[in-house]
């Protein structure tokens, strides 16, 4: 055999293929637990379980969970019985109800399930909750999320390299820990998706649920999905894609199984008697914007945004951004009790240059703040914090553009700021989130009649949805029906 001195670039090129050869051989493949079969997988069961463990709490920060513990025990349990029949049993399964509007459920590594109250608020009965808890279990029993991190090492070479080379009792854990909330919200194959509907079907039926509900489910969150259009954030469609023939494959299965589902529980009204009382849509307790005034009923604080900014609302922080988007306004909650410790804190942790000192004009509130500067030219960008005391919390107000927008943008935003005020206006301190309530029908109607003999908040379209019906279907005697009361905005 004939040597020769290879170049740099195919020496690389020799290591690449050695390392992820030996990876390949030593870690790269397991057995999936669901099927039986190989999978590509660069990530231990003791990393998934740390990645799921450490982003937990920044879902749960993010998201928030919902206040009702009956509500957070009944899926647990529910989720609990579910993952028990599942190839892996024995993980520290933990399923959370979050406190969000939007129709969606997905899961971490490691057995962390997340299912939104908005979702929640479209099933008609426990065993389409269960199909779905039953799918996402079916994600983690397959170890999807790590398998999809797996392929995203591999088609990146220095990644894959590095986390091989540098540090080996990590491989896969350590560039893909601090993902945090992406996490949440990989998208899956179609394959993934599939195998995790048929897992799904099978714990169903390991438990003991009719199945055939489970299809019910997927129409109807695609109908949820055509009727809101361009979503305002990541619901159902943006974490699983959702082939146009899901709902026939799935009734296809079902029927393959060639069993008499008779008698099975579905569990409706049971299902419908724990939604009466659960809030529906955004909760305004929680903020909500009129036109370009900010309101804040919970904080009891009023803040004005610059007219024609996209503004968006989150748990987290209040924040605008300017029609060009070249610049930002934004406000969040400081950790420190004083407007001094806040702003301390804030220069000495962001690595921002303070400039000149800046106390905003503000009725009966006290407050502070300082321009600032961060970057180097081209990309220098300038601003003011300002940190201003409301009852017992501070909040921190930045304001920022580039250099050479930051003139045009200083006095307008200086005056956004200096909007913050107390609110006292009892008609907006006093708004109440939606609600849906249950009733069971003593007659036959249609949903048109229905809506008119109990009023909703939503529209005919939404009733609907939330009711699994077709707007002029006639809503059977002894029905229950679900409606939403209540959430109007003066």
């Amino acid at each position: 055999m004939e040597f020769k001195i290879l170049s740099r670039k195919a020496t690389q090129g020799f290591l690449l293929s050695l390392v992820l050869c030996t990876v390949m051989v030593t870690t790269g493949c397991s057995v999936n637990p669901a099927t039986g079969k190989n999978q590509l997988m660069l990530i231990s069961e003791a990393q998934e379980i740390a990645m799921g463990r450490e982003a937990d709490p920044q879902i749960i920060a993010s998201m928030g969970l919902y206040d009702d513990p009956e509500i957070q025990e009944y899926v647990s349990s529910l989720g609990r019985d579910l993952a028990a029949k599942s190839e892996r049993p024995n993980l520290e399964w933990h399923f959370r109800v979050v406190d969000d509007p939007l129709v969606n459920a997905f899961a971490l590594p490691g057995g962390y399930i997340y299912i939104t109250r908005g979702i929640l608020a479209h099933f008609s009965s426990e065993a389409e909750l269960a199909s779905v808890l039953g799918h996402e279990i079916g994600h983690v029993v397959a170890r999807h999320s790590a398998n999809q991190m797996s392929k995203q090492q591999l088609a990146s070479v220095g990644l894959a390299v590095g986390t091989v080379l540098l540090d080996p009792r990590n491989q896969g854990y350590g560039a893909l820990a601090n993902a945090g909330m992406q996490l949440a919200f990989l998208k899956f194959s179609r394959d993934d998706e599939r195998q995790a509907d048929d897992l799904g079907l099978r714990y169903i039926d390991r438990v003991g649920y009719d199945p055939r509900p489970m299809t019910e489910v997927f129409e109807t969150l695609g109908r949820v999905s055509a009727a809101a259009g361009a979503p305002r954030g990541p619901g159902w469609t943006a974490t699983h894609p959702a082939p146009e023939n899901r709902v026939a494959r799935l009734g296809q299965k079902i029927s393959a199984m060639n069993v008499d589902f008779t008698g099975r529980p579905v569990r409706r009204d049971e299902y419908f008697s724990r939604l009466a009382g659960m809030t529906y849509g955004s909760n305004p307790r929680e903020g909500f914007f009129k036109d370009n005034v900010f309101y804040h009923p919970d904080l009891a604080l009023q803040l004005t945004f610059p007219q024609g900014w996209t503004t968006q609302n989150a748990r987290s922080a209040v924040a605008a951004i300017s029609p060009n988007k070249d610049a930002i306004m934004v406000m969040t909650l400081a950790q420190q009790d004083t407007v001094d410790e806040a702003e301390r804190a804030f220069f000495e942790e962001s690595k921002v240059t303070r400039g000149n000192r800046w106390r905003p004009a503000l009725r009966g509130l006290q407050a502070t703040g300082s321009y600032f500067q961060t970057g180097t030219e081209p990309q220098r960008v300038l601003g003011r914090a300002a940190f201003i005391s409301q009852g017992d919390r501070v909040f921190r107000l930045l304001t920022y553009s580039s250099e050479g927008k930051w003139r045009g943008y200083d006095r307008g935003l200086a005056g956004a700021v200096e909007s913050f005020q107390r609110l006292t206006d009892r008609r907006y301190l006093d708004v109440q989130p939606a609600q849906l309530e249950v009733v069971r029908l003593q007659e036959s109607m249609s949903l048109a009649d229905f809506s008119r003999r109990y009023p909703s908040s939503s529209d005919l379209q939404t009733l609907a949805i939330l009711n699994h019906v077709e707007e002029g279907e006639v809503l059977e005697a002894g029905r229950m029906v679900k409606y939403v009361v209540g959430g109007k905005i003066p």
